[in-house]
């Protein structure tokens, strides 16, 4: 009998463990295609598909040949950048000790990748540091990635300037493939494409508001926000979905936006009271920082998360977890699109602030040391062409759009925009390069805080946020029972943002992140969270009259 049974239980394990291979379909072998190009990327599912699918077919009819696209997924742009650094890192050292011999120390380390090293025009004068530059930015180190595809401008700059990014075609060739009328190297403030050719916008963004309709309802509020400012109503208390700048680039850039519309506001002010340009600047840049970083501040606090995924947010406002929040264009209309093909009407909406908000390039580029240059190169050419460029705004099924998704993003060659090219797209009303006419990027009043505003976001707001929710909380508390007294003194508390002023942010939390000194950027971090800790806690205990 017991051998029975062990027969049976043997034939029972067989069963469960061959199941999954009977009904297993037909596998999809990957890798015999004639070549491939490898691409990093924080693009979406569906973004990888059309590109894929459409770059497949077109390398086929170009060159005769077949071609996959290797995939490399890994997070956000941040999270991307901080693999690509450490991989050239790593890659740099094994060169510079196995094939030129060198000693590899700190200050080799440091020095390689420091793009603001300036190099003696004379090799010769060069020392240990200035040879370790030179040596990076004349080899062929690769990481064995092809394509950087996706993110914000401003990492691409920085690692265009760190050399990890090498230029796919020379500036005179990108001038005469994209002249103004077709795709601006600059507008409205905004750089579009690196005048060396290391980057180059694929596709734009701007950044906006979405809001649930029903959401709104239940608030009892009538009209829907349609500026920065409305985020910061008592009303969202606990409604507002923020993401995280410190894991996105693009989110940064919308605070960013904020900061730049406060400034603005300061300078006209001033400039009407007749002071002249660099006057109304001297001062209005500094007040205006300030204005917005009390507006973020009461933002921050009306927010319910700060979340790790920019995409979290427009899920939880068009389920109704949250009332509102800040958004990237097009993760918001292609929430928007994804409700409505569900069944689930229009109840998120998008809105860019008016005037408040500029347009910007997510870019594409090449790596230094690019393992496949030949199918890299039209990888590129196919993404800027008008047919790659169709597929991020055409609706699925319109010749030579999308077979799956409508990705409802903004194309950046500007004939897509006509009346004859709008017709094909899914937002046929939006024309981005009108939108956001009105809102002209400084980039020398905010260019340099952009790091320092990631930071000051973090230690100021999102580190010490339940004390900063609980003391906006008891600051609203003592006006509804009339203590004006007690909300006057905690506000004073509350709303003082002295240790992260303009000078302080430009000045000494600048030089600090600019360093590259860890331990000392921790140690400043812990001071400034734990000092805005120990405020919203008097602030709080102030407003209950303690």
């Amino acid at each position: 009998m017991s051998g029975l049974k062990s027969i049976i239980i043997l034939g029972l394990i067989v069963i469960v463990i061959g199941l999954p291979f009977a009904f297993k379909g037909e596998e999809t072998i990957v890798g015999k295609a004639d070549d491939v190009v490898v691409v990093i990327t924080p693009h979406n599912e569906a973004i990888r598909f059309e590109f894929e699918r459409g770059f497949r077919q077109w390398y086929e009819a170009q060159t005769g040949r077949t071609v996959d696209v290797d995939w490399r997924v890994i997070g956000g742009t941040n999270e991307i950048v901080r693999y690509v650094n450490s991989e050239y890192e790593n890659a740099f050292r094994n060169y510079w000790t196995d094939s030129l011999g060198m000693e590899w120390t700190p200050e080799v380390r440091q020095a390689f990748s420091n793009r603001k090293l300036e190099l003696p025009d004379d090799p010769d004068e060069d020392e240990m540091h200035h040879k370790a530059r030179r040596a990076f930015l004349a080899s062929d180190v690769s990481i064995d990635l092809d394509v950087f595809f996706g993110g914000g401008s401003y990492d691409f700059i920085k690692q265009a300037q760190v050399g990890t990014l090498v230029p796919w075609r020379s500036g005179e060739e990108l001038a005469a493939q994209f002249p103004d009328e077709v795709f601006p190297r600059k507008f409205a403030g905004e750089v579009f494409w690196d005048s060396e050719g290391r980057w180059i916008g694929a596709v734009l963004s701007s950044f906006g508001i979405i809001y649930n309709v029903d959401a709104m309802k239940r608030l009892g509020m009538e009209e829907p926000p349609s500026r920065w400012e409305d985020l910061g109503d008592p009303r969202f208390l606990g409604e507002v979905a923020l993401a995280d700048p410190t894991k996105s680039g693009s989110i940064t850039k919308a605070f960013e936006m904020i900061v730049q519309g406060c400034m603005d506001a300061r300078v006209d002010e001033l400039i009407e009271e007749g002071l002249s340009q660099d006057e109304a600047e001297s001062q209005g840049v500094p007040a205006g920082w300030m204005d917005a970083m009390k507006l973020i501040q009461r933002i921050s606090a009306n927010a319910r998360y700060f979340t790790d995924s920019a995409t979290k947010g427009p899920a939880d406002v068009a389920s109704g977890d949250c009332a509102v929040g800040m958004s990237i264009d097009f993760y918001g209309r292609f929430q928007a699109e994804v409700i409505l093909a569900n069944g689930g009407g229009d109840r998120l909406r998008y809105v860019t602030p008016e005037g408040a908000s500029s347009l910007s390039a997510d870019p594409i580029g090449v790596f230094r040391g690019s393992p496949n240059r030949e199918a890299t190169d039209l990888f590129l050419e196919y993404v800027l062409s008008e047919e790659g460029q169709r597929l991020w705004g055409y609706q699925v099924g319109v010749a030579g759009g999308p077979v799956q998704y409508a990705l409802r993003r903004s194309p950046v060659l500007r004939n897509l925009y006509t009346d004859e090219g709008r017709s094909n797209l899914s937002e046929p009303e939006v024309n981005p390069y009108a939108t956001v006419r009105d809102f002209v990027y400084r980039p020398e009043w905010t260019g340099r805080l952009f790091a320092p505003l990631r930071f000051i976001i973090r230690v100021a707001f999102i580190d010490p946020h339940e004390e900063l929710v609980q003391a906006r909380v008891a600051i609203l508390e003592a006006r509804e029972r009339g203590d004006d007294e007690a909300a006057d003194a905690a506000e004073q508390i509350f709303s003082n943002l002295d240790a992260i002023r303009f000078s302080e942010s430009a000045g000494p939390i600048a030089g600090v992140l600019r360093s590259g000194d860890k331990i000392e950027e921790v140690r400043m971090a812990r001071m400034l969270a734990d000092g805005f800790r120990e405020q919203y806690r008097l602030a709080e205990s102030v407003a209950k009259g303690k």
